[in-house]
């Protein structure tokens, strides 16, 4: 018998907090979703996934469990947790065992667009302030692509690094959202990404941060991952 899902944990990725899911929370609560957004600290890998799990714990039924970018990886550790019923990813990454971000990333496709991340200071990383908004938030208003620049969460190396143990992906139903004119993770690699992971898969155009200027097309996935699951 399948059931819908009604409950929603969304997980930012890095250099952002959970404030951009805004849009995507409104749009799930005003259909009845119960939606909670995790915020992780971005330290590490292992603390992002306790995190997930310590809101995973305090949900009611079937979840749905909503990674961005580098939250594509704490959900997929994650999202093993026994009331996770479906997966989606939105421009994330999507790493099988042993893989981290950091290997993810390791080789890019030719002529992808480099991110402008910073070197590391004292085992953080942030992204060029000035080139934010090109690379990260490309079709969003100048004024919100500068508040996301000016209020950059520090991404931790040991989050960039982590490795996941046992993808969940491989055990759950999974739906990625590729956003076509992401300039951070290139759209061919989200799509062999979600092809490895057997996900169900919705394009559209987008920067990376496509859940905050798409938060209608997200929703619309994460309904679609909702509706798919099994009690």
């Amino acid at each position: 018998m399948t059931t819908e899902a009604r409950n929603v944990v969304l997980v930012h990725g890095g250099f952002v907090d959970g404030s951009g899911w805004k849009g995507v929370y409104d749009l799930l609560t005003a259909d009845g979703y119960h939606v909670t957004v995790v915020q992780n600290p971005t330290l590490s890998l292992s603390g992002d996934v306790a995190a997930t799990k310590l809101v995973l714990d305090a949900q009611d039924g079937p979840t749905v469990l909503v990674g961005h970018s580098y939250g594509g990886a704490v959900i997929s550790e994650a999202g093993n947790h026994e009331k996770v019923s479906a997966l989606a990813y939105i421009a994330a990454f999507a790493p099988d065992k042993d893989e981290s971000v950091n290997t993810l990333i390791a080789d890019p496709p030719p002529g992808a667009p480099v991110p402008p991340i910073l070197p590391p200071v004292g085992g953080f990383l942030f992204l060029d302030r000035e080139k934010f908004a090109a690379s990260f938030a490309g079709d969003l208003p100048e004024g919100e692509a500068r508040f996301l620049a000016d209020s950059q969460v520090p991404w931790g190396l040991d989050a960039l690094g982590g490795t996941v143990t046992q993808p969940a992906w491989r055990a759950k139903p999974s739906f990625y959202l590729v956003a076509t004119d992401d300039r951070m993770i290139p759209p061919p690699a989200q799509r062999a990404m979600a092809e490895r992971a057997g996900a169900t898969v919705t394009e559209t155009g987008g920067s990376h941060a496509v859940y905050v200027s798409k938060p209608g097309e997200v929703a619309a996935l994460i309904k679609q991952a909702a509706a798919g699951t099994r009690a």
